[in-house]
C-alpha cells in the first residue's frame, strides 16, 4: 500500500510539472537531492562505523554485559513470560542497549532474532504478550544518544550538533513510559474481558 502511495505521489508530481512547464526544475531537484543523499550516506556510514566500533570495544571490555545485567531485573519484569536464561532475553537486552546508543541499524538484527525466539517460545503465529511489549518499546524510540541525528546535524554543519541529547532523553523517558503504560493498560483490559 505504501508503495502505491509513493508511486502515486511521484506520478502526480511529474504530470503536474509537465502541465505547469516546470520539468526542468524537477530534473534539477532530482539530481541535486540525489547528490546530497550520497554525501549524507557517506557521512552517516562513518559515524555508524565509529559507534559500532565503540559498541564492539564495550562488548569486549564487558561493559555491555554490565549494562545488560543492570537492565535484567527491569526487563524480566517487562517480559515475565520469558525465562531468564532463554536466548530471547539476551537478544532483547542487546537490542535495547543498541537502541539506547542510537544504533537502530545495529539493533534491528538483534530485534528480529528476539522476535523469532519469542515466536518459538509462544509456539503460535499470534503475537504474544512479550512480542507486543517488545514492539511497543522499540516503537517508543528508546534512545539516550541519538548518534544518527547527531551525524546528520554534523553533516549540515550544525554549530552544536549534540545539543539535542537533553531533549532526546526527556522525549525517551516520556515515550517509553507511555508505551509501557499503554501496553499494560490494554493487556489488563483484555485479561478482564477474557474472564
Amino acid at each position: 500500500m505504501v508503495n502505491l502511495i509513493w508511486a502515486g505521489m511521484a506520478i502526480i508530481g511529474i504530470v503536474y510539472a509537465m502541465l505547469a512547464g516546470t520539468m526542468d526544475k524537477v530534473n534539477e531537484a532530482i539530481f541535486k537531492s540525489s547528490g546530497e543523499a550520497v554525501t549524507l550516506s557517506i557521512g552517516l556510514i562513518s559515524v555508524l562505523v565509529f559507534w559500532l566500533g565503540i559498541m564492539r570495544v564495550a562488548e569486549e571490555a564487558g561493559i555491555l554485559r554490565i549494562i545488560a545485567k543492570g537492565f535484567r531485573p527491569l526487563v524480566s519484569r517487562l517480559f515475565p513470560e520469558i525465562p531468564k536464561d532463554h536466548p530471547a532475553m539476551g537478544y532483547i537486552l542487546s537490542n535495547l542497549t543498541a537502541n539506547l546508543f542510537g544504533l537502530g541499524n545495529a539493533a534491528t538484527p538483534m530485534g528480529i532474532k528476539a522476535m523469532e525466539q519469542m515466536k518459538q517460545l509462544s509456539g503460535t503465529d499470534t503475537a504474544s504478550r512479550s512480542m507486543i511489549t517488545f514492539l511497543a518499546l522499540n516503537t517508543s524510540s528508546l534512545t539516550i544518544i541519538p548518534t544518527t541525528v547527531i551525524a546528520i546535524r554534523m553533516q549540515y554543519n550544525s554549530v552544536s550538533p549534540t545539543e539535542i541529547v537533553g531533549t532526546t532523553i526527556i522525549a525517551t523517558i516520556i515515550s517509553t513510559t507511555s508505551a509501557i503504560l499503554i501496553d499494560r493498560f490494554y493487556f489488563y483490559k483484555s485479561n478482564r474481558r477474557g474472564k
